[in-house]
């Protein structure tokens, strides 16, 4: 398996503020489908910060977000080995296929592979 980004979930009511904010440090809008945006280093396209109003799809807003080449293979895993399953693997009508999961923490992370 391998890890193609991981970021940070931000849970926001401020998208415009926050954009305007970050974009002092250098990050750039990439992705906003209005309850969700993304801002990215136009430098390093990984560096990547995520804000959410809610989830269209899921029951929480997730702390993390993890983008993996093979999203089947690390679901098995995790399944494999008891963690919590907050949100069932699923297509998402943006492009991913994604689960939700709890660590030891109470964190709950975002794992996500592009269809």
């Amino acid at each position: 398996m391998s890890i193609r980004r991981a970021m940070p979930d931000i849970r926001s009511e401020a998208m415009e503020e926050s954009r305007d904010f970050y974009g002092l440090l250098g990050f750039e809008e990439v992705m906003n489908l209005g309850w969700v945006m993304t801002l990215a280093s136009p430098s390093n396209p990984t560096a990547q910060v995520t804000f959410m109003s809610h989830d269209e799809s899921a029951p929480v807003v997730p702390d993390m977000s993890v983008e993996v080449d093979d999203v089947e293979a690390v679901y098995a895993a995790v399944c494999g080995s008891g963690a919590e399953i907050v949100h069932p693997l699923q297509d998402e009508e943006w492009g991913v296929r994604r689960f939700f999961v709890r660590d030891p923490n109470g964190r709950v992370v975002n794992v996500l592979g592009h269809r």
